[in-house]
């Protein structure tokens, strides 16, 4: 199948042959036609699979149908994200592939002036992509009108609905008018999820190209067993050993990601911090600067998860295992997107034993645990409970609500399967030291 058999008009596809596409992925190929067809649609696929260009592609030909003499502050088109970074990479695939189309769009968020947003949806904005707050924030200012929206796309919602923004969703879907058509992309369906599309969609074509919470197979992932006390040395000294460049690094917490920022550096690693407390200002240059190779290590919080889109990411480290076992997925779902190969690995200590028991039960493989000579793991440290990161109440996250005081059988040396690595041993960092906040 190609792009030409999707229905598309020739500026699109004049567009699309730009970004250098040659033929629909799964996801595309099955949501484009039924978007056109004017049919609510509810989407679950992994990420990387293209979502953005299912949804965008679709609603730009329908858009370009029809001129309409609309007031400036209306808005015809509406994209709901959880995150900053997201909103800003669907905006730019939207510019990319209306290049060649008389429609405009904008994006707006929070943690940046609120007066350009505004200036910019005064001039006329046909696709506005928002986060549910800021977006609330313009409408209460009278800054933009919703009522007369045509097309609605939640991007993300079991993310959304996550971080809580079920109250502010409710809100912006009251003011919506009830003939519009509505899209809702989701990486799993929860009975949340549900609950939102049941009262959201209008009898909903089901769309899902593969199994929900299935880790991709273009992905090598492993698993490195290390004390707590030593993932900052084995952290550096496998960034060095190898030479990687390019390196996703995930932590649960702020705080944890600033202290294993100042780490690396002190290691001689180019590292920059990117999570919730960083300025937008911060988070934009940090993402800039990981895209174009400035710095060797991005180490991210969970908000960044669905939010970094970088062609041929080739390592993607868990520093720490998530408290939520989905989040995993969506983590290592950075590298080894579009077909490409990539490389997930994950330092696991004693106190995260269940929840690589919980992340294996959801993505029904057993991942290879590789020996790093010289990281022993010391069978005196007991497991402790893991206190603070993100909580979830969905009951995916099996026993994400508690601490976890129970260990996996066998984690001393090789004793657990480990299949042992001939690399020499190298120290190039100093212990890890301690420290939770919320992420």
């Amino acid at each position: 199948m190609s792009f030409h058999s999707l229905g598309l008009s020739k500026p699109i596809l004049n567009a699309i042959e730009d970004q250098g596409y040659t033929k629909p992925s799964p996801i595309q190929a099955q949501s484009i036609p039924i978007i056109l067809d004017k049919k609510d649609v509810l989407a679950g696929a992994q990420t990387g699979t293209g979502k953005t260009a299912g949804f965008t592609l679709p609603i730009l030909e329908l858009l370009s149908h029809k001129r309409v003499n609309k007031h400036r502050f209306q808005i015809r088109a509406l994209i709901l994200t959880p995150t900053r970074e997201l909103a800003a990479q669907v905006q730019q695939n939207i510019e990319n592939y209306s290049k060649y189309l008389p429609l405009t769009s904008a994006v707006v968020f929070g943690g940046v002036g609120i007066n350009p947003q505004k200036a910019k949806i005064k001039k006329g904005v046909d696709i506005l992509v928002a986060t549910p707050g800021r977006l609330l924030d313009l409408i209460g200012q009278k800054a933009l009108d919703i009522s007369k929206v045509e097309f609605l796309v939640l991007d993300e919602a079991d993310r959304m609905l996550d971080m809580g923004f079920i109250h502010d969703i409710k809100k912006i879907l009251a003011m919506l008018p009830k003939d519009k058509q509505s899209l809702l992309f989701s990486a799993t369906f929860s009975n949340k999820i549900k609950e939102l599309a049941d009262n959201l969609l209008n009898q909903p074509t089901l769309i899902e190209v593969a199994k929900r919470n299935v880790s991709a197979h273009s992905i090598d992932q492993v698993i490195h067993f290390v004390d707590k006390g030593r993932k900052k040395e084995l952290l550096s000294y496998l960034i060095q050993k190898d030479n990687w460049h390019q390196v996703l690094v995930f932590t649960r917490t702020k705080h944890g990601a600033n202290k294993l920022t100042k780490q690396l550096e002190f290691d001689g690693i180019s590292a920059a911090a990117i999570h919730g407390n960083k300025s937008q200002g911060a988070r934009t240059k940090a993402l800039a600067d990981f895209k174009d190779n400035s710095i060797q290590v991005l180490v991210a919080t969970d908000i960044a998860a669905r939010g970094i889109d970088i062609d041929q990411l080739p390592h993607v480290v868990n520093f720490e295992l998530p408290n939520v076992s989905e989040d995993y997925v969506h983590r290592i779902g950075r590298t080894g997107r579009a077909g490409n190969s990539g490389v997930a690995i994950s330092l696991v200590c004693v106190d995260e034993h269940e929840y690589l028991k919980d992340i294996e039960k959801l993505i029904k493989k057993d991942i290879e645990k590789v020996y790093i000579e010289g990281f022993d793991v010391d069978p005196s440290i007991k497991a402790e409970p893991i206190k603070n990161g993100r909580n979830s109440s969905s009951k995916g996250s099996s026993r994400n609500a508690r601490g976890r005081s129970g260990t996996r059988g066998g984690r001393n040396n090789n004793s657990n399967g480990q299949r042992r690595s001939s690399s020499p041993r190298g120290r190039n960092s100093s212990s890890s030291r301690g420290g939770a906040e919320r992420s």
